[in-house]
C-alpha cells in the first residue's frame, strides 16, 4: 500500500510528467542551475589579475568579450538542461517504481 506522499506523488507526476519533459521547460526553470555552473568561470577570469598575472595577459589579448558572453551561455543553457532532464529522468522512474508497487499491492 502507498503512503500518502507517494499517492500525491503520483498524482502530480501524471498531471505535469509532459510539461516537465518539455524542452522550454527545461531550459526555464534549468538556467539558474546552469549559471550557479558558469559563473564561477567569469569570477575567476576577472579576478585572475590579482593571483595569476600571466593567465591574466593571456585572456586579455586572446579573449574577446562577446566569445566570453556567448561562451557562458552555452554552458549555462547545456548544463540547466542536462539537470533538468536528469531531475525528470529521475522522477519518471520514481513513478514507474511506483506504479509497479501500487499494482503489485492492488
Amino acid at each position: 500500500m502507498l503512503d500518502p506522499k507517494e499517492k500525491a506523488f503520483i498524482e502530480y507526476w501524471e498531471k505535469n510528467r509532459e510539461r516537465e519533459n518539455s524542452f522550454f521547460f527545461q531550459l526555464i526553470t534549468g538556467i539558474p542551475v546552469g549559471l550557479l555552473f558558469a559563473l564561477p568561470i567569469v569570477f575567476l577570469l576577472f579576478t585572475s589579475r590579482y593571483w595569476f598575472k600571466r593567465a591574466d595577459m593571456v585572456a586579455h589579448t586572446e579573449l574577446s568579450i562577446p566569445v566570453l558572453l556567448a561562451c557562458i551561455l552555452i554552458i549555462a543553457v547545456f548544463v540547466g538542461v542536462i539537470y533538468k532532464r536528469h531531475k525528470w529522468e529521475m522522477k519518471d522512474q520514481q513513478y514507474k517504481e511506483l506504479k509497479v508497487k501500487e499494482n503489485r499491492k492492488s
